[in-house]
């Protein structure tokens, strides 16, 4: 492990998670605004469903791990709405369950320390039309925004009775006059666009919550942020100027 020892946030989930790095995504936007500031760790598993979550949470979170993450943002819920196959029902957990797992996967990761925080990302839409276009290959995924609906509903039902903070992305999405055709690049995994909106209500979260120590970009301190002599000049040519806490991009605060 390298130092100094910052706070970790971990991403938790599917294919959301796992791509949330490219494609200007929002595991990329939040680990921007966050340099110097905290680690964000990535764990995402392309299509997974919450009971595949349930089964690897001692192996992805272990108890005794030395460092325990300060942040956990966790995403499942859109492959577990898919409708099931007659044959085979492949990603779909039925309601009942998926909330039973989340809840699961909330009471462990608010067990791993008096510190570790957690938010919870609802299922976002989908653009049906699109993911009949573009992921035709793969035929009838059985994915219909009405029942990610159902399941972000039932997500943001179970955060409150489990106290952990939730965004609402179902709803976030639809915001935008013209998302069908700009928050997404398939129908289901977002856009640069979508991305940005998604981290936009995490750092709302982050600014919101009455959490000590806070999250929040600008109440961590910024890693080696001293004045130092080596740092550059000053257009006078005689002041140094203290560059740690400047970004070329800071839009998505």
């Amino acid at each position: 492990m390298v130092g100094p020892q910052r706070p970790q946030f971990v991403l938790f989930g599917s294919s959301i998670v796992q791509f949330s790095f490219s494609n200007q995504g929002w595991g990329a936007i939040l680990a921007h605004l966050y340099c110097r500031k905290a680690d964000i760790v990535l764990r995402g598993y392309s299509g997974w469903n919450s009971r595949r979550a349930v089964q690897v949470l001692d192996q992805v979170f272990p108890k005794d791990a030395a460092v325990q993450p300060s942040l956990v943002i966790v995403y499942f819920g859109g492959n577990d709405s898919m409708h099931p196959r007659p044959s085979n029902p492949g990603p779909h957990v039925p309601l009942p369950e998926y909330v039973e797992n989340m809840k699961k996967i909330a009471v462990h990761l608010k067990s791993l320390s008096e510190k570790t925080r957690v938010i919870f990302l609802s299922a976002p839409p989908i653009n049906e039309a699109q993911i009949r276009e573009s992921l035709r290959i793969l035929g009838d995924l059985g994915r219909t925004n009405e029942r990610c609906g159902i399941y972000s509903e039932a997500c943001l039902e179970l955060c409150k009775e489990v106290g952990v903070k939730a965004v609402d992305l179902w709803t976030a999405l639809q915001q935008r006059d013209d998302w069908l055709d700009v928050c997404f690049t398939d129908g289901i995994h977002l856009s640069g666009e979508g991305s940005e909106i998604v981290a936009k209500e995490i750092l709302n979260v982050l600014k919101e919550a009455e959490w000590e120590p806070s999250l929040h970009l600008e109440s961590l301190p910024t890693e080696f942020s001293d004045d130092s002599p080596n740092d550059p000049l000053s257009p006078d040519g005689k002041t140094t100027l203290n560059v740690a806490d400047i970004h070329l991009d800071r839009e998505t605060e």
